[in-house]
């Protein structure tokens, strides 16, 4: 949910129970007022039967009119001054405040009931209410449009701030330079993104070196070693004492120089050093793997079918070959003799599925480095699927794992073109 949105919903909120609250405050303050008014003219009228009947000694000829009417009746007990509401069916139901008074008319007690219409404070308030009722809507409205416009200039500077933090590249080495704004919080959060990418930079070309560096360092004593190893090899009589330690020792060389490169490539897909700007047909690619693999899918007898849609992507050509390289080894690899291997390619995703005799893999752990199944026989380094979340991770694709009928299943979907 967008900022604008959340914060829209919460004042409309608000302003709803505020104003639902204050309403019924106003609409019950206003009718005791104008039920206190009805009582002022009740109490007058009751002053002046009482000044009639002491001024002529009987009560006043009764005049009834649509907003009043006046009822005697004789009583043997005196009751206290009383006010009530009460409905009286004339052509329609009709709301009146009565009141309820003794008047001693030459010795004889009477009760006088005097009832004034409510119909006009009634109408007064449905009135009212219709009023507030269209006030509270209008300025609902009104609000909403004004805090569209206000909070959306408001908030320009940050969503500007966005688009650059978006387009920005660690690997392009510009500097992030932010617009003005006039609003000091804004102007702190631009300073701070600035000076946070110039330490990020800064870092980012010190590792690049160091990666560099390390590359090239650990790159000449394992051609030293590789080159002293087949020399010692080439010796009959010493391969012939010492055959098994010379193996084992081509085996840690091979090896090691696999683990160098794959931490290398590694370290430079984390630090995103490719730049995906390239329009890769990853059919072309998927076929060059599979081709180049034949010869170790063909010594365990493994029957491959793929099913390939000309696809075009926005990639890097090298991170796709080594993608798709590394499912396709790892299919191989942790196969079973006479096994299969399915792929299937749309322009939506990569599909690798092959038998095996491994159960089900753990999701948690299975892209973490250096893992290795329990079960597997297989030699690796424990990179390779690492590598493959990595790339697709940089690229915004995304890389899942299923286990459907006995068949270990990688999906690859591709990011989708905005």
């Amino acid at each position: 949910m967008k900022l604008f949105a959340k914060y829209n919903r919460l004042n409309i909120l608000a302003t709803i129970v505020i104003f639902v609250i204050g309403s019924c405050t106003f609409y019950l303050v206003l009718n005791y007022i104008l039920v206190r008014q009805v009582d002022s003219g009740l109490v007058s009228e009751k002053e002046e039967i009482r000044t009639f009947n002491r001024l002529h000694g009987s009560l006043p000829e009764i005049v009834n009119t649509k907003d009043q009417i006046i009822s005697y009746s004789q009583a043997d007990k005196i009751e206290k001054t009383s006010y009530k509401n009460i409905t009286i069916r004339q052509k329609h139901n009709e709301s009146f405040r009565s009141i309820q008074f003794n008047v001693d008319v030459n010795g004889t007690n009477y009760v006088v009931t005097v009832n004034k219409s409510l119909e006009e404070t009634e109408d007064l308030l449905e009135a009212i209410i219709i009023v507030t009722i269209a006030m509270i809507a209008l300025i609902l409205l009104v609000g909403y449009f004004i805090n569209r416009a206000v909070l959306g200039k408001l908030w320009q500077p940050f969503y500007n701030t966005i688009q650059k933090i978006q387009n920005y590249s660690i690997a392009q080495k510009q500097e992030i330079i932010f617009p003005e704004t006039e609003i000091d919080e804004f102007t702190l959060l631009n300073r701070s993104i600035a000076l946070m990418t110039r330490r990020a930079q800064d870092d980012y070309q010190s590792l690049k070196e160091f990666t560099g560096h390390a590359a090239h360092e650990i790159q000449t004593p394992l051609a030293i070693m590789r080159n002293r190893l087949d020399m010692l090899i080439q010796d009959e009589a010493l391969l012939q004492q010492h055959a098994q330690p010379l193996v084992d020792i081509e085996k840690a060389v091979n090896r090691l120089s696999k683990l160098h490169q794959s931490l290398l490539l590694l370290t430079k897909v984390e630090h995103r050093q490719f730049l995906l700007d390239e329009e890769v047909e990853m059919s072309k690619i998927v076929k060059d793997k599979v081709y180049e693999y034949r010869e170790l899918a063909g010594a365990r007898s493994l029957n491959i079918e793929a099913d390939l849609q000309e696809t075009k992507i926005l990639f890097h050509q090298h991170l796709a070959e080594i993608l798709v390289g590394n499912l396709v080894n790892n299919a191989i690899r942790y196969n079973v003799k006479e096994g299969g291997i399915f792929i299937k390619l749309t322009n939506e995703r990569l599909e690798i599925a092959n038998t095996s005799s491994l159960h089900a893999i753990d999701k948690q752990h299975l892209f973490q480095r250096f893992y290795r199944d329990p079960m597997a026989k297989e030699e690796g380094t424990g990179l390779g699927l690492t590598i493959a979340k990595q790339i697709c991770d940089m690229a915004g694709f995304n890389i899942g794992y299923k286990f459907v009928e006995d068949m270990h299943v990688f999906v690859v979907t591709f990011r989708k073109p905005s």
